[in-house]
Formats: structure tokens, C-alpha cells, sequence
């Protein structure tokens, strides 16, 4: 592992990428405290799985999945906290 001080690191860039992609790994450090690491790239292993790939495959979904929710915000409106705003907004 090498390491280097921000100033190098600038100014030798495409040299330290040469030894990462060789493997190596570079510390760059400021004031003699490490405050980066140059390492290579590793994508993510999971990928996303393409369009189509659970054809054929067993899944469910609720019958009333695409049913209104008109009650959704039915808790809310009780709320005198609410409307207290209602009236600090209107007098504003």
C-alpha cells in the first residue's frame, strides 16, 4: 500500500490510477493523517434483474389493490391541531 500526500496525489493522478488498475492501493494523506483511500472499482454484485424475468413465476397481488382510499386522511380531520393551523394560515 502507498501513500502520498494531497499535493502528489494531483499532480502524479494518472500515475497512482496505473497502480490501482495494477491492484495496488493508494492512501492519500494530508499533513501525514490518511484522509482518502484510491482503490479500483468494484461494481455491485446484485444486479437488476431485466424486464420479463419473473415470467412463468407464481406471485400475488391483493384483489383491492387499486381501490380508492378516499378514508385515508379520515383520521385527520378530527384533529384540532389542524385546525388551529387552518386559522393561523388564514390570519397570516
Amino acid at each position: 500500500m502507498q501513500t502520498v500526500n494531497v499535493h502528489e496525489a494531483k499532480t502524479h493522478l494518472s500515475r497512482l490510477l496505473e497502480a490501482v488498475e495494477r491492484g495496488e492501493e493508494v492512501v492519500i494523506a494530508r499533513a501525514g493523517h490518511p484522509v482518502a483511500t484510491l482503490s479500483a472499482y468494484k461494481p455491485p454484485r446484485r444486479k437488476i434483474a431485466p424486464p420479463g424475468s419473473m415470467e412463468g413465476q407464481i406471485w400475488w397481488m391483493s384483489e383491492d389493490f387499486d381501490d380508492p382510499i378516499d378514508d385515508l386522511f379520515e383520521c385527520l380531520s378530527d384533529d384540532p391541531t389542524l385546525e388551529d393551523l387552518d386559522v393561523i394560515a388564514l390570519s397570516s
